[in-house]
């Protein structure tokens, strides 16, 4: 079998029967096709399962090599290797090939950026003013709703835009919203009646109410694209001067410093979110460390 052709398996694999995201499987393929790429050009023919049997630290550490020389950084070399070790993984498994060369390859050292929050009156803000930029109502309602929402429940976007009107948060119904996250792992979290209200403006303008419909609509009629949302939110903080790193998924990382701040504990918080790992949670105790080393240096008369 050819590598590629094993390669196609391992994305079925992935999409198929670990349920993996449309993105998460896009992203190996690219990752795992780079590599592949590689190992043509360097071994003067397209590899074959044999091939990559016998592939040595030299090789593993030349495609490494080859990917910063293009540019590539830590972090992204880190995700290819990553990438890289589950396709090795699935084929021991599947198809017997054993490649011990994968373990002695040291990682990349990548330094995890901390997640940067909006001030609560910037978050406040978004989520009350981001309709205004257009003068179409049941638009202005939308987006209203939706960086409601995802402040309010510290969802991401895709898990948000996946939501239908049957899922929809109104007032009277179910205090719980059940959320479809990554690795189509699902879990539970509280809706505040802000929230509730706004989301029931929106659906009382709700172009196609369908149980079944898309809960937010782009105007074509169709599921609203991430794209969309990512623009609306790139105009708002250009025309009141929020700073670069406010996009949606800051709201996400807002809902999460604020619940810290305000005295919520990690595991709760992990489970709100729907991390996986509760280090991954942990990132927020270094914001907020940051934030009180900040105060203290404008503060201290010694400092």
């Amino acid at each position: 079998m050819q590598a590629t052709q094993a390669a196609t398996a391992f994305l079925d694999w992935l999409a198929n029967e670990k349920r993996a995201s449309p993105l998460t499987v896009e992203a190996y393929r690219i990752d795992i096709a780079g590599f592949l790429g590689f190992l043509t050009n360097h071994l003067g023919a397209e590899p074959d399962l044999t091939a990559l049997a016998e592939l040595r630290q030299a090789d593993l550490r030349g495609w490494l090599a080859s990917m910063a020389n293009d540019g590539a950084v830590n972090a992204t070399r880190a995700r290819h290797l990553s990438a890289v070790r589950s396709f090795f993984r699935y084929l021991a498994r599947r198809q017997g090939v054993d490649n011990p060369a994968l373990k002695l390859v040291a990682t990349p050292r990548v330094k995890r950026p901390l997640p940067r929050a909006l001030p609560s009156t910037q978050a406040l803000g978004v989520a009350n003013d981001i309709g205004e930029a257009t003068d179409n109502a049941w638009v202005q309602a939308r987006d209203r709703a939706l960086f409601t929402l995802l402040y309010g429940c510290g969802l991401r976007i895709a898990e948000a835009l996946a939501l239908t009107v049957r899922d929809a948060p109104l007032p009277g119904a179910d205090a719980m919203l059940r959320v479809v996250g990554k690795g189509a792992k699902e879990r539970i979290v509280p809706v505040l009646p802000i929230v509730r209200e706004v989301m029931q403006a929106w659906v009382a303008v709700h172009p196609d109410r369908q149980p079944a419909s898309p809960l937010f609509l782009g105007q074509r009629g169709k599921r609203l694209d991430p794209g969309v949302a990512q623009r609306t939110m790139r105009v708002y903080r250009h025309q009141n001067g929020l700073p670069e790193h406010a996009t949606p998924h800051a709201l996400r990382h807002s809902f999460a410093t604020h619940l810290l701040a305000g005295g919520a504990d990690l595991r709760s918080i992990q489970d709100l979110l729907g991390h996986a790992s509760l280090s991954t949670t942990q990132r927020y105790t270094a914001v907020d460390e940051v934030k009180l080393m900040e105060v203290w240096r404008k503060s201290h008369p010694r400092a």
